[in-house]
């Protein structure tokens, strides 16, 4: 009997989901102008459908279950305030994966919080050991060579931001996505958002 259950269980579609704040799109815009100006044959930009900040990465569930999850996570909350940092970090430092724009956020981090909270209450989601990092993963670093885990060295890696992204903005919008993984890099589907209140505004609008 347990064996025909477990048999069951791996049979029952799985969906890799994450939760993320979705960017307004002047500043979208303006990134994808920049990462134009990549010079390493190295960077391999991410792409402007992909630019968000992740509140939490919930890797993969029944899909009998997005709808539950979409309840727990997507909150009425205020639209936080984001002001991105000038220069981009290598992430690691010594031989870098990939380059992430910090935010500078304490809203952003109260909102992770809150959508963390409910999560694991609901018994979706196991907190990471590590503190919340608000960030823009702006480019990933390619294999040194074909099939190679190791990622080539970045010898010129990405300039400042140009002083016109370095302004605040709001992020007005949450969104339930399903993550795709296909060869030629992962591939985002929204699968349920909601629209976050305008500071001094009493409510939202309603879940699609």
């Amino acid at each position: 009997m347990l064996a025909a259950v477990a048999k069951e269980r791996l049979k029952s579609p799985r969906a890799r989901l994450f939760v993320a704040l979705d960017l307004p799109g002047e500043v979208i815009a303006g990134i994808a102008v920049w990462q134009r100006g990549f010079q390493d044959p190295a960077l391999r930009a991410t792409k402007a459908d992909n630019l968000h900040f992740t509140l939490a990465f919930l890797g993969y569930h029944p899909e009998r279950e997005i709808e539950q999850i979409a309840e727990a996570a997507l909150v009425e909350a205020v639209e936080p305030e984001v002001r991105l940092q000038t220069e981009p970090l290598a992430v690691p430092r010594n031989r870098p994966r990939l380059f992430a724009l910090d935010a500078d956020s304490e809203q952003t981090v109260a909102l992770q919080a809150q959508v963390e909270e409910r999560l694991v209450e609901a018994g979706f989601y196991t907190p990471e050991k590590r503190p919340y990092w608000p960030h823009l993963t702006v480019a990933r670093v390619r294999p040194e060579r074909r099939g190679a885990k190791r990622p080539a060295r970045v010898l010129k890696p990405p300039q400042a931001l140009p002083v016109a992204l370095l302004e605040p903005f709001f992020c007005r919008r949450m969104r339930l996505y399903r993550s795709h993984l296909r060869p030629q890099g992962a591939e985002y589907e929204p699968l349920a958002e909601v629209e976050l209140r305008s500071p001094g505004s009493e409510s939202g609008k309603e879940r699609t």
